[in-house]
């Protein structure tokens, strides 16, 4: 048995980003890098300081983290770097098991009022303000994973800082028509084809990695590159370059954001915490907003806050 201890202090919110109060007992479960369960217990309330965790002083004292509630989908994060010097602080949000996203404030008044670049993405090509609203409120009411997914790109492309501006900046008009517009995983667009020099200079200084045979996974693709910030729910921007048109003086090419789960194909196995909805299916917003949040607190970046939450069915 190790001499020295750690302990993790294990914070839990809810689909509003607001700690999670009315669930009255979770299971807590550590597992050290060796993969041995060295806790697991019930306990009640949103803030839960683990300790006496072994200290090993090597990759044993990388730790998965796990909690689940009743009537609650499991979550956790790894690898959370056990030390005995300090406590280690890693947050989680547990989504209800029935759900449903909550666009309060992001209907078509609140977009104008308070993100006027996602509304001039949406709204560019458009022949009148009433097309580009109808079509808007069209993807709210019949479409809202494709919204979800939507904002939860766009939100993340706000976080990545490029050597002038960033991705969204160069992000000019949605593709909507060919089988193209926006859906659950992913979204295409006419960007501008400067977007591509600016991102393959972030590849060389270590912002992201180049994807290799893009056009496997992404038909039609040139070039495909992905941010490696964290371990899960990275941008990657797969880029169609013979793709080409003229918006406003500004040639353009089209660009194709998504979101994957994890870099890291290991640390789903080690999680456990997606279950059946990782098998063979598209990408889901929900995921992704979950496990972009957890990653971004983890990192000490601004909340990941897109213009929604997910609340659970009354």
């Amino acid at each position: 048995m190790p001499d020295q201890t750690s302990k993790i202090r294990v914070r839990i919110y809810d689909g509003t980003r607001q700690p999670l109060n009315n669930v009255k007992n979770q299971l807590i479960r550590m597992r050290d890098g060796m993969q041995k369960e060295v806790f697991a217990k019930f306990i009640g309330g949103p803030d839960i300081t683990v300790t006496d965790l072994p200290f090993y002083n090597n990759f044993g004292d990388q730790y998965a983290t796990l909690v689940s509630g009743d009537n609650c989908d499991q979550a956790g994060f790894y690898p959370v770097h056990a030390s005995p010097s300090m406590t280690q602080i890693v947050d989680l949000m547990l989504l209800p098991k029935k759900r449903h996203f909550n666009f309060a404030g992001a209907d078509w008044q609140g977009i104008s009022g308070s993100d006027p670049r996602l509304l001039a993405i949406l709204t560019a090509g458009d022949a009148s303000e009433t097309a580009a609203q109808n079509r808007y409120e069209d993807l709210l009411e019949n479409h809202s994973s494709s919204l979800a997914a939507f904002f939860n790109i766009c939100t993340a492309m706000k976080d990545i800082h490029l050597q002038d501006g960033g991705p969204l900046d160069y992000v000019k008009q949605l593709v909507w028509d060919n089988g193209l517009a926006p859906a659950q995983d992913r979204f295409f667009a006419w960007a501008d084809a400067r977007l591509v020099q600016q991102v393959t200079q972030a590849c060389t200084q270590g912002k992201f990695a180049r994807e290799f045979d893009p056009s496997l996974f992404h038909s039609g693709a040139t070039s495909s590159y992905k941010e490696i910030q964290f371990g899960e729910a990275n941008v990657q921007l797969t880029f169609h370059e013979n793709e080409k048109k003229n918006l406003n003086g500004i040639d353009c090419i089209i660009v194709e954001p998504d979101i994957d789960y994890y870099r890291d194909l290991g640390a789903h196995a080690l999680l456990e915490a997606l279950g059946n909805m990782l098998s063979g299916q598209k990408t889901n917003p929900e995921i992704v907003y979950v496990l972009r949040w957890m990653a971004g607190r983890r990192s000490g970046l601004a909340d990941f806050n897109p213009p929604y939450t997910i609340v659970a069915d009354v």
